[in-house]
């Protein structure tokens, strides 16, 4: 498996979600589920996000994600 894992292509995969997240429209509900779907939103475009910009690597069959966390200013 270790072989055919274009590991661009799905780092690619994932800030294509984070995208889709960002633009997906609220369903018409109202107070509680309104909010519960604002914050499932929000987590899943950041774990999205943050795996968009790993940098990964394949050793010894081993898929590792390089997430640089330090702050960017």
């Amino acid at each position: 498996m270790a072989d055919s894992l274009d590991i661009d292509a799905m780092v690619e995969r994932f800030r294509e979600r984070a995208q889709a997240v960002r633009k997906r429209t609220l369903p018409p509900v109202g107070g509680e589920e309104r909010q519960l779907f604002i914050r499932q939103a929000e987590r899943d475009y950041m774990d999205y996000a943050i795996i968009g910009d790993a940098e990964g690597s394949i050793e010894d069959g081993i898929l590792t994600l390089r997430i640089d966390l330090r702050s960017k200013s």
